[in-house]
């Protein structure tokens, strides 16, 4: 057993998800788009900016491993649409298309096996990719568990889901 092979191979299961929790792409399967501006009661954001929040923060993290001159947003306001920001089809489709699209770059980071995982990223000696792939895959988890939670609240599975 080859342990590089190992480590990638959980790496991708940890960005995929679908281990002990669901995955990105079933939390917004079949959402209806009446409902992605809707507020839940006692919450201050939309399914949809929970998505775009989402999107943002995995993107500024494929960005800090590639990019020796990304600057990250400022925290937290960067990192969220603003509070009354609305969407449209077109956004929604394009928060959903992006967020995997920049998915499956870290997924091709991670499986590239010239890619040292446990290197320091140059212009951040204190971080390694490895690391990021583990913040970006929890961060991600902890935020599609809150969704799937939102949909509960707002009634918005499919009808026979349970």
């Amino acid at each position: 057993m080859n342990p590089d092979k190992v480590v990638r191979a959980e790496l991708l299961h940890l960005l995929r998800g679908g281990n002990a929790h669901m995955t990105f792409d079933q939390a917004v399967a079949d959402f209806p788009l009446d409902k992605i501006n809707s507020k839940p009661p006692s919450t201050i954001f939309t399914p949809w900016h929970l998505l775009e929040h989402i999107r943002i923060a995995q993107w500024d993290i494929l960005e800090f491993i590639q990019n020796p001159d990304h600057i990250s947003p400022s925290w937290p306001a960067g990192y969220w649409p603003a509070r009354g920001a609305e969407a449209d089809e077109s956004n929604w489709n394009e928060t959903i298309g992006s967020f995997r699209e920049d998915l499956q770059s870290l997924q091709d980071i991670v499986s590239n096996p010239n890619t040292d995982l446990y290197a320091p990223i140059p212009h951040s000696r204190d971080y390694t990719i490895f690391r990021e792939i583990l913040v970006v895959s929890d961060h991600t988890a902890y935020h599609v568990g809150e969704f799937a939670i939102l949909r509960q609240v707002m009634g918005s599975w499919p009808e026979g889901r349970n």
